[in-house]
C-alpha cells in the first residue's frame, strides 16, 4: 500500500484522536486546566468520538491537533497509544498511561499556576517516549521550537517587555506593507498563478498554486500516483488525493488556510491583531531580523520576524490551540522578487513538529482570470461495489 504523501496528511495524524480518557472518574477539563472549551453549538469530543473521557468538553475540532500536540511532544505514531482499525479499544498500556499524565498534566497547571497552561506533555518529553532524568552535557543545541513556544505561552503573553530605543511593532509593520510594495500596489492583485516544486522527504514534485482574492487558494501537487490538493474558497477548506475521500479542515487548520490565502496579508496584520509588541531580535540564516508578537482576540499570538535591513518577512510562526498546549508551525519566506509592483517570495519552507517542506516558485503571473470553479470541491469518488449475485 502506498503511503499518503506529507503535503496530503498536512494535520497529520488524522485518525489518532479518536480516543483518549481515562476509566477513573477524573475532573472535568475545565476544572483541571486552562484548556480551551466548546463554544455554543459546537460538538464537543465526546459527541462526535467513542470513549471520550478526560478530554470530555474539548471541542471536537481540536481532538486531531490534541493528539498531533501528543505524537510530536513523545516523538511517536499513532499506533503507539493506540490500536489500529479500532481506536476506541483500550488495550494498548500506553494509552492507559497518557490518560494518567493528561491527569497529572492538568493537576500541576490547576494546583501550581492558576490553571494557566504552563506544563504540557512537551515540558517533560522534549521529543522522547520516556521523559530523560538525567541533565543533558553541556553544548548541546537550544531547542528553538521550545523557546519560541514558551514565548508565546498565553502567560507570556501579557507580560510587558522593557522598553529601548528600537523600533515599535506599528513601525515594522508599517516598514513590511512599504518594502513589499504599499498598499494600493498590493491592493491591485487581485489573482497570482504559480508554478514550481514542492520537496519533501528527499523528493521533489511539480505543484501549481492559484490564488484570487479575496481569499481563495488551491494547490495541485502532481504525485505520481496522482494530485494531492489543499484548497480553501474563502468559507472552507479542505485536503485531498485523486480516487479518495476529501478531507475537511476546521479550527486553527481552516484559520491558517485563510491566512495562506489572503494575497493582501501585508496590508491586513494590523487589523488582525488587537495588541502587537517587539519581543526583541533574533538571527535568521545569520541576519538580524525584529520579533514581533501579535495578540489576537480568543486565539493563540502569533510571531512575525522581519528583516532589520530590508523590512520583509522572513519568518512567520503560528499556533494551533490543542487542549493540552500550543502546536508551532514556522514558515521561512527567502528569495523574494517584485513583480507588478509588489515583492513576493518565491520560497517557503513550513516545519512542523512532525516534518517540513520546501517550495520553490519558477514562474509568476498575476492579474491573469482565474475562474471560480477552480475552487470548487470535487465530488468525493463513490465506494466500491461489492461483487455478488
Amino acid at each position: 500500500m502506498k503511503q499518503v504523501p506529507a503535503i496530503v496528511v498536512t494535520a497529520a495524524f488524522i485518525l489518532c484522536g479518536v480516543i483518549i480518557g481515562v476509566k477513573a472518574q477524573p475532573r472535568p477539563v475545565a476544572q483541571m486546566a486552562a484548556a480551551p472549551q466548546s463554544q455554543a453549538g459546537a460538538k464537543t469530543a465526546e459527541q462526535t468520538f467513542k470513549n471520550i473521557q478526560v478530554l470530555k468538553g474539548v471541542p471536537a475540532e481540536q481532538l486531531f491537533p490534541t493528539m498531533q500536540f501528543i505524537a510530536a511532544s513523545l516523538g511517536v505514531e499513532c499506533d503507539f497509544c493506540h490500536v489500529q482499525g479500532a481506536f476506541e479499544k483500550d488495550d494498548k498500556k500506553p494509552k492507559q498511561i497518557a490518560r494518567k499524565m493528561i491527569e497529572m498534566m492538568y493537576a500541576i497547571n490547576a494546583d501550581n499556576f492558576d490553571r494557566h497552561r504552563e506544563v504540557t506533555c512537551y515540558s517533560c518529553h522534549r521529543g522522547s517516549a520516556r521523559p530523560l532524568a538525567i541533565p543533558a552535557v553541556s553544548g548541546e543545541p537550544a531547542d528553538t521550537v521550545a523557546e519560541v513556544n514558551t514565548l508565546a505561552a498565553p502567560s507570556m503573553a501579557q507580560t510587558e517587555t522593557k522598553a529601548d530605543a528600537g523600533p515599535t511593532a506599528d513601525q515594522l509593520l508599517d516598514k513590511y506593507l512599504q518594502a513589499a510594495g504599499g498598499e494600493a500596489a498590493i491592493d491591485k492583485i487581485t489573482t497570482r498563478v504559480m508554478k514550481g516544486t514542492i520537496d519533501f522527504g528527499g523528493k521533489s514534485f511539480p505543484i501549481d498554486i492559484y490564488s484570487k482574492a479575496p481569499d481563495q487558494r488551491i494547490s495541485f501537487t502532481h504525485l505520481p500516483e496522482g494530485e494531492s490538493v489543499t484548497a480553501f474558497n474563502g468559507h472552507e477548506g479542505w485536503l485531498g488525493m485523486t480516487g479518495r475521500r476529501a478531507r475537511e479542515m476546521h479550527g486553527s487548520e481552516l484559520e491558517a488556510a485563510a491566512i495562506d490565502a489572503d494575497l493582501h496579508l501585508a496590508a491586513h496584520f494590523k487589523q488582525m491583531f488587537s495588541h502587537a509588541e517587539v519581543r526583541g531580535t533574533e538571527k535568521i540564516d545569520d541576519q538580524p531580523a525584529y520579533v514581533v508578537m501579535g495578540q489576537r482576540e480568543g486565539k493563540p499570538p502569533m510571531l512575525l520576524y522581519f528583516d532589520e535591513q530590508s523590512g520583509l518577512l522572513v519568518r512567520m510562526v503560528r499556533f494551533a490551540d490543542t487542549a493540552l498546549g500550543l502546536l508551532p508551525t514556522q514558515i521561512d519566506y527567502t528569495g523574494y522578487k517584485e513583480n507588478d509592483g509588489v515583492k513576493v517570495p518565491l520560497r517557503w519552507t513550513l516545519s512542523r513538529p512532525e516534518g517540513r517542506f520546501t517550495i520553490q516558485i519558477s514562474e509568476i503571473q498575476q492579474n491573469v482570470p482565474v475562474d471560480d470553479s477552480k475552487f470548487v470541491k470535487t465530488p468525493d469518488p463513490e465506494p466500491a461495489k461489492s461483487g455478488g449475485r
